[in-house]
């Protein structure tokens, strides 16, 4: 096609700075399928330099798999050219110049220019879509796995209740303490069943907020990416990962409650060195700090190493300071302070947060429980009772501090 045929399919001054303008890729083809003109959306997208793709066909833009068949495509269209999506309720890919392949979406148009049939592709990179509902998708079949998980913990201890029961019938002569194997059974199955309730009630909260966040941002992120506004859709990228952190460690809370009920963590003890440790924990905890929040350390040790688990002690440590962190404001301090004796380890941190009314500290290390002034705080009130299970577990106590408004102090102690 000659080049005063392509300039007459764009002619007008106007409509060529609108042409150029616009945020998605614009591919114009003639009835062949070569291509007239594209605009610089479309060439940056696709990796080619600036009036690169001129003349060259369709297909170059298309995985080679597709290429085969889609004249017939191309003829479909022409036979019958009223504007749709193509590909509905399929994944479409598209190829760059180095070879690089990324979902989009096209929508078709076409128009007559003298006589000749032109096609108008509007093509749109999809990227950033698919991995937000990539991460999406793994959150939900995290939570499926678990309540199937739960579901099946019910169904096996109602086989062991029935069981207690099937023996308190044979052995009449033994009913007391088969009355007492009942009792047990049936508590247990109630305690089961109130934490398979809270389970839900929490999932309900906890999880609908994070789900929604990623939704709205995902939503928002192909809104920015058609403005070009790469800023906020970083924004929103760092909102959809935070949201997806966030049910990881809502499903974490979930597991290492039920590993420390069955009795399945092990303590494994070796030594360990005091400053290495503190300082790993320090390093780490840093980068999920709110903004200004700083870790004070303050080591007096008697000793530079003792024989414990690091992985149960690490545990422990990351709940406390997580916490210290999540209920203080920004630029406030946490402290660390550890010291030593002949027999013990104490470890406490210190935070300037929001503290823990009076009437309520009774209830802190029971499952679920979250004080009255953190309701929009996100938790699920189960860190405690881990922390409080992991310390017993190194043959330790735990006790607290708290002022309402001021702040609290959590104090770990553990044989060295």
């Amino acid at each position: 096609m000659s080049r005063s045929f392509k300039l007459a399919v764009i002619s007008d001054e106007a409509f060529r700075e609108v042409f150029q303008s616009m945020t998605e890729g614009i591919v114009v083809i003639d009835e062949e399928g070569n291509i007239l003109v594209v605009n610089k959306v479309a060439e940056e997208m696709f990796g080619y330099d600036k009036d690169e793709l001129t003349g060259q066909n369709l297909e170059v833009l298309l995985p080679e798999r597709f290429r085969g068949g889609h004249s017939k495509h191309r003829m479909s269209f022409k036979d019958n050219p009223s504007p749709r999506r193509m590909g509905f309720g399929r994944d479409l890919s598209a190829v760059k110049k180095n070879g690089t392949e990324f979902p989009v979406e096209i929508s078709l148009s076409s128009s007559q220019n003298r006589g000749n049939f032109l096609a108008i592709a509007f093509i749109s990179d999809i990227t950033w879509r698919k991995k937000s509902e990539e991460a999406l998708k793994q959150s939900e079949e995290q939570l499926i796995v678990y309540a199937s998980e739960l579901e099946k913990k019910v169904k096996s201890r109602t086989e062991d209740l029935n069981l207690t029961i099937q023996k308190l019938e044979r052995e009449v002569t033994e009913r007391k303490k088969a009355e007492e194997e009942v009792r047990k059974s049936l508590e247990r199955e109630r305690e089961l069943s109130e934490l398979k309730s809270k389970f839900v009630s929490i999932a309900s909260h906890e999880f609908r907020t994070p789900l929604s966040s990623v939704l709205s941002s995902i939503s928002l992120i192909d809104q920015y990416k058609d403005r070009g506004e790469l800023d906020k859709i970083a924004k929103h990228t760092q909102r959809v990962k935070a949201s997806v952190n966030h049910l990881t460690s809502i499903l974490n809370d979930f597991l290492s409650l039920g590993k420390l009920e069955e009795g399945k963590v092990d303590v494994i003890y070796e030594p360990i060195n005091f400053k290495t440790f503190f300082e790993d924990i320090v390093e780490e905890m840093r980068s999920t700090l709110k903004e200004g929040q700083q870790i004070l350390v303050e080591l007096a040790l008697t000793q530079s190493t003792i024989a414990t688990d690091a992985r149960i002690l690490r545990n422990i440590l990351f709940n406390l300071i997580s916490n210290a962190s999540k209920y203080s404001e920004v630029n406030k301090r946490i402290f660390l302070n550890c010291h030593t004796t002949e027999s013990l380890l104490v470890i406490s941190i210190k935070d300037e947060g929001i503290g823990i009314p009076k009437k309520e500290q009774k209830y802190l290390f029971e499952r679920f429980f979250r004080a009255s002034n953190v309701s929009n705080i996100q938790g699920t009130g189960l860190g405690l009772t881990i922390v409080k299970r992991y310390v017993e577990l190194l043959n330790g106590s735990l006790n607290f501090s708290s002022e309402y408004g001021k702040g609290s102090v959590f104090t770990v102690t553990i044989p060295n």
